[in-house]
């Protein structure tokens, strides 16, 4: 069997999938559990930071403010392959800021501005937070993130942890990034 590096392993679709998704039971409409993260999310981001935005697939939730369209600068929680996170046997999940521009050049210039100013966003981000590579395309993408090892895709507090982690991540970082010069 094949295993994509970085990303969930084939056989998630065949026997884990049930865990991704859970059933609405208000209109009977199935949601995943990242469209669930980031509804949850929407009530929990800073409103000061302007129009809300995220789009959800079956492996992870994108989070943005603003643009209709996601912006290359976005937060995420994906489904990452057990290469991620040397504690990982399965699978983990990423949690945080990431930085997706075509040129290497433009993605370090984002987390050059980041480091710089670590001072105003580590306290609310915390320890936990690495800087550097993409998980998966380390040479151009970069990122600000943390994986949590096989989390318990079922566990109904996954959501409400998940999207709490983003906030962390969007009340410290969103108003440094914003500062950037562009």
């Amino acid at each position: 069997m094949e295993v994509q590096r970085y990303w969930a392993p084939r056989r998630l679709l065949d026997d884990g999938l049930a865990c991704l998704r859970r059933l609405d039971n208000r209109d009977g409409v199935e949601l995943s559990v990242f469209e669930e993260v980031g509804e949850a999310l929407r009530g929990m981001a800073p409103a000061e930071l302007g129009e809300y935005h995220h789009r959800a697939h079956r492996y992870g939730v994108k989070v943005w403010f603003e643009s209709a369209a996601p912006p290359r600068e976005h937060y995420e929680a994906q489904v990452v392959g057990p290469d991620a996170d040397k504690q990982a046997t399965v699978l983990a999940i990423e949690v945080g800021f990431h930085s997706e521009y075509p040129s290497a050049g433009e993605n370090d210039a984002v987390i050059a501005h980041l480091l710089a100013n670590e001072k105003r966003w580590r306290r609310a981000v915390g320890r936990e937070a690495q800087v550097g590579d993409f998980l998966g395309r380390a040479d151009r993408w970069r990122r600000v993130s943390e994986t949590w090892p096989d989390p318990d895709l079922g566990d109904g507090g996954l959501v409400i942890e998940l999207a709490a982690r983003l906030t962390d991540y969007i009340s410290g970082l969103e108003p440094v990034r914003r500062r950037r010069p562009k």
